[in-house]
């Protein structure tokens, strides 16, 4: 999540220069000037430890398997003839390998930004797997089969590439740490000596990828702190959603008692629309679970409140499959785009191509491409007024393309080139998007929880017939509630069969598209 606080200007001052005379000016919040100082700092986007561990072990047993793999045809095979065994006995090792780095605990971001700890420890390791090896390969009787000259290369040879590529992972991940991307930021809920413990707790450990922003609190009297544990006080709990929609939050950190049961409560009902992690702080309570009930940071219990949704693998899976079904789809309709692109410039004049402002991930403001479906000079970039049945603004053409979501087809170049849309999620709202004279988010509680996740082109609102003019409170509740269904239940599969499902849908169910 890249910090949006200048492009968040950029887009309202353009939004605001394109909108048609009188068209409504987005809501902005007002934060503190110590949060505006935390929003200004440029924050790049988050890796995950989860993922980078993973690729490390991936890349661990290629390397490995390829050493030892290419000795083997480069010494023995030439001699004593080729043996698909003797290349599974490689691959075995590596894969014993493997196991023991993880069972040594070396695949672990805080290990990899160390040298000593992880050397000695892969090592130990890899020496082991080669005396287990020379152990089995005894006791079945094979020892005369083995090459000790290919045994003892694939031992140095393996072991001096481990540590090039430790060394290297080691200066790759200092220099990721620099530019802030595994740390977890994090906000406290608290200003009190409960947040106070809590800070103080956290800032003894030495290893943790934690890093405390600063704290925000329900309260505006005494009993709330300016400055908690050296950290400042960048706001109330109401600030919170626009100070996340302005620069990187991963964690929200609640440093109240489990006691004050009714604070919480009213807190999480407007924190929950967020795409972090919201966990409760146990490191105070009396009351004690399950050491399994808990989970920790370092040495902190802490309970689960909310969780952050599609992250880590979830996340590369859905990028996977965005851009490479996005791109093979747009590689289908490129034709169908090219006949459409004609039609559009012969029905009227002006350009073929019209972005208007929608939400995207987190409540950002994106542009979206479209075919233009309105008359050039009758244009509406921020959808301040829907289109309705029969709207004059609409064209002959518009009138067919926006009934069959023909209209739609150049968000594929969002989702293939520019990455800021999905091929399956829920809709991008546009920005003045309205219900009679309410915003959608004041029409439907949790409406902007939508955005935990990027939009897509279609999504399973859509293909269940909730697409189209929004009329009545009914059907953007109706959005929302298939909207949240999918963000809960999302899979590689459930995205599939939307897309699949998608043409029929617009056969069946495009009553309400104008």
């Amino acid at each position: 999540m890249e910090p949006v606080n200048a492009r968040l200007m950029l887009d309202a001052a353009a939004a605001s220069a394109t909108a048609a005379p009188g068209a409504p000016v987005e809501r902005r919040r007002r934060l503190s000037q110590a949060a505006l100082l935390v929003t200004s700092q440029k924050v790049g986007r988050a890796y995950s430890p989860i993922v980078i561990a993973g690729i490390v072990r991936i890349a661990d047993f290629v390397m490995l398997s390829c050493i030892g793999v290419g000795l083997y045809l480069g010494y023995v095979a030439p001699m004593d003839g080729f043996q698909w065994g003797f290349v599974a006995a490689i691959l075995m090792m590596t894969l014993a390998a493997v196991v023991c780095f993880q069972a040594a605990d070396i695949y672990d971001v805080q290990i990899f930004r160390g040298q000593l700890r992880q050397m000695t420890r892969m090592i130990s390791s890899w020496a082991f797997v080669f005396l287990l090896f020379i152990g089995v390969s005894f006791f079945v009787k094979l020892g005369n089969e083995i090459s000790r000259l290919w045994l003892s290369a694939f031992f140095f040879v393996g072991l001096a590439t481990l540590i090039s590529a430790r060394l290297f992972l080691r200066t790759l991940v200092r220099y990721w740490a620099r530019q802030d991307r595994l740390h977890r930021r994090t906000i406290v809920v608290g200003a009190d000596e409960n947040g106070e413990q809590l800070i103080a707790a956290l800032g003894v450990q030495t290893d943790s990828d934690i890093d405390i922003l600063g704290v925000f609190d329900d309260r505006n009297d005494g009993r709330s702190l300016e400055t908690c544990a050296g950290k400042s006080k960048l706001g109330r709990v109401d600030d919170i959603v626009e100070f996340a929609r302005r620069t990187r939050i991963d964690l929200v950190l609640f440093a109240l008692p489990i006691s004050a049961e009714t604070r919480i409560l009213e807190m999480l009902k407007k924190l929950w629309v967020l795409p972090v992690d919201i966990r409760l702080s146990a490191h105070t309570n009396k009351l004690r679970f399950r050491p399994r009930s808990y989970s920790y940071l370092g040495k902190v219990p802490t309970l689960d409140m909310s969780e952050a949704p599609i992250t880590d693998w979830d996340l590369v899976m859905k990028w996977i499959f965005d851009h490479i079904v996005g791109a093979i789809v747009l590689l289908l309709a490129t034709p169908v785009m090219a006949l459409v692109a004609l039609a559009v410039k012969l029905d009227s004049p002006g350009p073929v191509l019209f972005r208007q402002k929608r939400f995207g991930f987190n409540n950002e403001r994106i542009d979206v491409f479209k075919f233009r479906s309105l008359y050039h000079d009758q244009a509406d970039p921020t959808a301040a007024k829907v289109v309705t049945k029969n709207d004059k603004r609409v064209t002959r053409v518009g009138r067919f393309i926006r009934k069959t979501s023909l209209d739609e087809l150049p968000q594929l170049f969002n989702v293939v080139f520019k990455s800021n849309l999905s091929l399956v999620g829920p809709r991008p709202h546009a920005v003045h998007g309205k219900l009679e004279s309410r915003l959608f988010d004041e029409a439907v509680d949790g409406y902007f929880a939508r955005h935990r996740v990027k939009p897509g082109i279609t999504g399973w609102a859509q293909i269940n017939g909730w697409r189209g003019e929004i009329d009545n409170e009914e059907k953007i509740q109706k959005r929302v509630e298939f909207d949240l269904y999918y963000i809960e239940n999302w899979s590689v599969l459930f995205d599939l069969f939307i897309l699949l499902k998608t043409p029929l849908a617009l056969l069946t169910k495009s009553g309400n598209a104008y």
